[in-house]
C-alpha cells in the first residue's frame, strides 16, 4: 500500500507527539481493575506482564482514569472513590506520587479529568468538591489544581483556578501551552494561570439543521496520535423524528499538536459506539467500539467495515505503527485487533477475572 506525503508526515508527527520511544523500549497497555490493581500488558508477548495493588485504597469503586508520564516510568492512577491521585512506579510497582483531593470536612472527587504536562513536571486535576456539614452537603465550585510530579505522597497544589462545571477530561497540547478542559464544550485554559485563551464549541456548535451532539466523554485515548476524538450522535432539526436519517452518528477530533477541530457524521445511527481512537497510518480513519468495532472514513464520512465482538469493550487504542487496536475496559478481557482487516488476533483475561469497568486503558513505551 502506498502513503501519500501527507499521511506520512502526519503519522511520523504522531510518534513525535507522543514523545518518540528510546531505542530498545517496549509496547505495553496498562489498565485497571475492580480490585483495586492496576494491570501491565506486554503487547509483543500478549500476555499480563505485572499486577499491583494500589496502596490505601478502599473498596467498592473501580479505579477510573490512568495517565503514563511521558517518559513513560510512572502511571498517574485514579482510585480510592475517585478521591485519590497516586503516582505507581511502572518498574517497580512503588507509589512516588500521591495527591488527596478530600480533606477535613471537604470531599473532593475528580470525575475522569486529569494529565500531566508534556515536560512531565506537573499534574493538572480537576476537583469537584462538597462541603460537608452537619445537615447538609454544600456545592463547592469547581476548579483544576497544578501539582509538582516531584512532590512525593503528600503532595499540595502549587496553584489553581476556576474550571468548568461539567469538566470529564483535561488534556493538555503538545507544546504544553494550552490545557483543554472537555465540559459542554472545549474550553481553552493557560495552565498557568488559568485564563480563558479559547474555546472549540460542541453543544453550542449552531449548526443549521442540527441539534446538540450526545456523546460520552470520559476516555483520554490520544496517546499514539495525539489527537483526541469521541463519536457522539446529533439529531437532524429539519427531520420527522422517524426518517432513518433522523439521527446520525460521527466523529469528533481535535488535534493536540495543531488546535484544529474536525467532525463529520458517517452513517445514520444504527449501533451505540462508546469511544474512538485515530490511526497513525491513515490519518483520515478513526476506529470506535461498544459491541461491535467499526473502522471509519472520517473525511468522507463513511463506515468502512464493521464486526460484531465477543462482549462490550469501552477502550479503544491503536498501536503507534497503526497496525493494531487494543479494545478494554467493562469486563475481564482486553482483545487485540487487526486494524485493517478488523481481525481477531487474541484475547488476554484480567488477573482473578476482574472487571476493568471504567478504567482507562492507556498505550505506552518503556
Amino acid at each position: 500500500m502506498r502513503l501519500t506525503r501527507s499521511a506520512l508526515l502526519l503519522a511520523g508527527l504522531a510518534v513525535l507527539g507522543t514523545a518518540a520511544a528510546p531505542a530498545g523500549a517496549k509496547d505495553y497497555l496498562v489498565t485497571a481493575t475492580h480490585a483495586n490493581k492496576m494491570v501491565i500488558i506486554d503487547v509483543a508477548a500478549r500476555k499480563v506482564d505485572k499486577v499491583y495493588p494500589l496502596p490505601n485504597s478502599r473498596g467498592g469503586n473501580t479505579p477510573g482514569t490512568l495517565v503514563v508520564s511521558p517518559d513513560g516510568k510512572t502511571v498517574y492512577i485514579q482510585h480510592n472513590h475517585w478521591e485519590t491521585i497516586s503516582g505507581i512506579d511502572v518498574d517497580s510497582g512503588r507509589e512516588v506520587f500521591r495527591a488527596e483531593l478530600s480533606g477535613k470536612g471537604v470531599r473532593g472527587k475528580s470525575t475522569f479529568a486529569f494529565d500531566v504536562s508534556p515536560d512531565g513536571k506537573e499534574l493538572a486535576i480537576y476537583v469537584d468538591p462538597v462541603q460537608l456539614l452537619a445537615g447538609e452537603y454544600r456545592v463547592q465550585d469547581t476548579y483544576i489544581a497544578i501539582y509538582d510530579t516531584a512532590a512525593g505522597l503528600d503532595a499540595k497544589p502549587l496553584r489553581s483556578f476556576a474550571a468548568p462545571r461539567r469538566t470529564t477530561l483535561l488534556g493538555y497540547s503538545t507544546d504544553g501551552a494550552k490545557l483543554y478542559a472537555l465540559s459542554w464544550d472545549v474550553v481553552i485554559l493557560d495552565p498557568k494561570t488559568g485564563k480563558q485563551i479559547g474555546t472549540h464549541p460542541i453543544r453550542h456548535w449552531g449548526r443549521k439543521n442540527f441539534g446538540e451532539p450526545d456523546a460520552l466523554t470520559v476516555w483520554p485515548l490520544w496517546g499514539a496520535t495525539r489527537i483526541f476524538s469521541f463519536p457522539y450522535v446529533v439529531a437532524r432539526t429539519d427531520r420527522k423524528p422517524d426518517a432513518p436519517d433522523a439521527l446520525l452518528s460521527g466523529i469528533f477530533q481535535l488535534d493536540l499538536s495543531t488546535d484544529k477541530v474536525r467532525y463529520k457524521e458517517f452513517e445514520n445511527t444504527s449501533v451505540v459506539l462508546f469511544s474512538s481512537t485515530i490511526s497513525p497510518l491513515r490519518p483520515d480513519e478513526a476506529y470506535s467500539v461498544y459491541t461491535t468495532l467499526s473502522r471509519i472514513d472520517t473525511k468522507k464520512g463513511k463506515l468502512l467495515k464493521r464486526v460484531d465482538l465477543e462482549q462490550t469493550f469501552y477502550n479503544i487504542n491503536v498501536s503507534r505503527d497503526g497496525k493494531e487496536l487494543y479494545l478494554g475496559g467493562a469486563g475481564p478481557l482486553l482483545a487485540f485487533y487487526d486494524a485493517e482487516t478488523l481481525a481477531h488476533l487474541a484475547t488476554i483475561h484480567m488477573p482473578d477475572d476482574a472487571d476493568q469497568a471504567t478504567a482507562a486503558m492507556r498505550y505506552f513505551s518503556h
